[in-house]
């Protein structure tokens, strides 16, 4: 008995489709896609996050270090300078006190005190000698009239002798006491002017110390800015690299995106179904998103506060 088989067949035209559709399928798939169209790419490092890398890793770290070495070397000299303050103070206090004058006492002063008063020794006996003459010429020779007017002669003589000799004494004294005088407020000036210059050069080290302060702050500055303007940079850089990517790989996809529609399309045909579609190619993260960890990218990134990318 003969067995009846009954099957139910797509319209031809459905067939047909089937069939072109199978022959492009294999015709699309058949070549591999060069993925390295549309392959991750993340944008370099913008000329300004480059030098405000090489700023800080260069010149902003230990940049503070040569106003301290000056700073250091000024504190040295303020401390010499203060040193030999001390050391002209010390050398002042000896040009002073009673004794100082004596220092300064000229070694011939002595020989000049007895020369002067061998001197009026030699005029004082001639006038001794004057008197005696007189009496003889007057036949008073030898009488109490002589031995008064020596006597008389012998007193004054006496007196100005010893006023000539405290007269040269009080003479060296004085000068002597002026030179000792001189000599201290000389020494005193030179510790008042190494004291200066002491001064001076702490005010300088605290200027200096005042600049290393301050250039962490200045370079971090810099180094923020170029940061942030060259974070705007690489932003940008990375949207164009992104939308050439995602440009590629939408060219990549097309005949898959349009082989996808046209199967769902004969598919919905032979069930009698409406047809729905629905893309498989869908946007990917950018790559610096990825790299980043971060959603989209912006400007202002900190300088010490955020970190800074590494080349």
């Amino acid at each position: 008995m003969a067995v009846q088989q009954t099957q139910a067949l797509p319209p031809q035209y459905v067939e047909d489709l089937q069939k072109d559709y199978g022959t492009q399928l294999t015709a699309t798939t058949a070549a591999p896609l060069d993925t390295s169209l549309f392959a991750p790419k993340v944008a370099g490092q913008d000329a300004a996050q480059t030098s405000a890398y090489n700023l800080a890793t260069g010149q902003g770290i230990g940049a503070f270090a040569p106003y301290v070495a000056q700073a250091g070397a000024y504190d040295t000299a303020a401390a010499n300078n203060l040193t030999q303050a001390g050391a002209f103070g010390t050398a002042a206090g000896g040009f002073s006190g009673p004794n100082a004058y004596q220092q300064f006492q000229s070694p011939y002063q002595q020989d000049i005190i007895d020369a002067t008063l061998a001197e009026y020794d030699t005029q004082a006996a001639q006038g001794m000698t004057g008197i005696g003459q007189q009496a003889a010429m007057s036949g008073n020779l030898g009488g109490g009239r002589e031995g008064v007017m020596r006597s008389q002669y012998q007193n004054k003589s006496d007196l100005n002798r010893a006023l000539l000799q405290s007269g040269l004494l009080q003479q060296g004294f004085t000068q002597s006491n002026q030179l000792a005088n001189q000599a201290f407020g000389q020494q005193q000036n030179l510790a008042n002017l190494q004291m200066n210059i002491g001064q001076g050069q702490q005010n300088l080290s605290q200027n200096q110390q005042g600049l290393a302060s301050m250039v962490p702050g200045l370079y971090g500055q810099d180094i923020g800015t170029l940061q942030s303007a060259g974070a705007g940079q690489q932003a940008q850089a990375q949207a164009e690299l992104d939308a050439t990517r995602e440009q590629n790989r939408l060219e990549a996809y097309e005949p898959y995106e349009r082989l996808g529609y046209q199967g769902q399309g004969i598919a919905s045909i032979a069930s009698g179904a409406p047809g729905q579609y629905q893309s498989t190619v869908t946007p990917n993260p950018t790559p610096l998103q990825t790299a980043l960890g971060i959603a989209s990218v912006g400007g202002g990134l900190l300088y010490g506060n955020k970190g800074m990318l590494g080349q």
